[in-house]
C-alpha cells in the first residue's frame, strides 16, 4: 500500500518518483514478483476510503543512491477495510481491501463521446485512439482529485452525466479563451 494525494483512474499511466526505503522495498517486490499494490487516496475527503490498484509498468530511471522514477498503470479501484504500518514481513504498508472490478472497456455514449472529441478538438489533439473507453475519457479530462474521488462514488448511471458536465465545462472555457484573444493583445 502507497498512501498518496493522487487517485489513478483505471487504465490511467502514473509517473512516481521512489526515495523512501519502503517504497524501495516494494518497487523490488514488484519487479521480481509482478504484483499490484494499492495507492490509498490520504486525502481528508477520502470518507469511503478508496484506492486504486496499480502495477508496474516501467521504470523509467534509476538514481545512485537507489530512488527511482517509474511509471505504474491502474488496474483497478478498491475500498480499504483496514490499513496496516506494516505489511507481513515488509517495511512499507499494506491492507486488507475489497476489489471494485471496473470493466474498464466500458464505451461511453455516443452524446458523450461527440462532445468530448468536441474538446479534444478545440485543445489541438488531432492523433488520439480510435475509440476512447469511458475511464479513458474521464482521466483525459484532468479532473482533479476531488472530482475524481466524487465521480468513482457515483452510481453507474450518474458518472455519464457527471463527465458530460465536466466536458461541457472544458469546451466552455476552451471557447471562452479562444475568444479573449481577439480582446487582449500583448504590449
Amino acid at each position: 500500500m502507497f498512501p498518496l494525494s493522487i487517485l489513478p483512474l483505471p487504465g490511467e499511466l502514473i509517473p512516481l518518483h521512489i526515495f523512501e526505503p519502503r517504497y524501495k522495498q516494494l518497487l523490488e517486490d514488484a519487479e521480481t514478483s509482478d504484483v499490484t499494490f494499492g495507492i490509498y487516496l490520504a486525502n481528508e475527503i477520502n470518507k469511503e476510503k478508496i484506492g486504486s490498484v496499480v502495477r508496474l509498468e516501467s521504470v523509467i530511471k534509476r538514481y545512485p543512491g537507489g530512488e527511482a522514477d517509474i511509471i505504474v498503470k491502474c488496474l483497478d479501484v478498491f475500498t480499504l477495510s483496514m490499513m496496516f504500518r506494516t505489511y507481513k514481513n515488509k517495511m512499507y504498508p499494506g491492507g486488507d481491501v475489497q476489489f471494485w472490478n471496473i470493466d474498464q472497456d466500458q464505451i461511453p455514449g455516443q452524446q458523450l463521446y461527440e462532445s468530448f472529441l468536441e474538446y479534444l478538438t478545440l485543445r489541438k489533439i488531432n492523433s488520439h485512439f480510435t475509440t476512447y473507453t469511458f475511464y479513458q475519457v474521464a482521466y483525459e479530462l484532468s479532473l482533479d482529485v476531488s472530482d475524481r474521488y466524487k465521480f468513482l462514488l457515483l452510481p453507474d448511471d450518474k458518472r455519464e452525466s457527471f463527465l458530460a458536465s465536466q466536458v461541457r465545462y472544458q469546451v466552455y472555457l476552451l471557447n471562452q479563451e479562444d475568444r479573449s484573444k481577439d480582446v487582449y493583445h500583448l504590449n
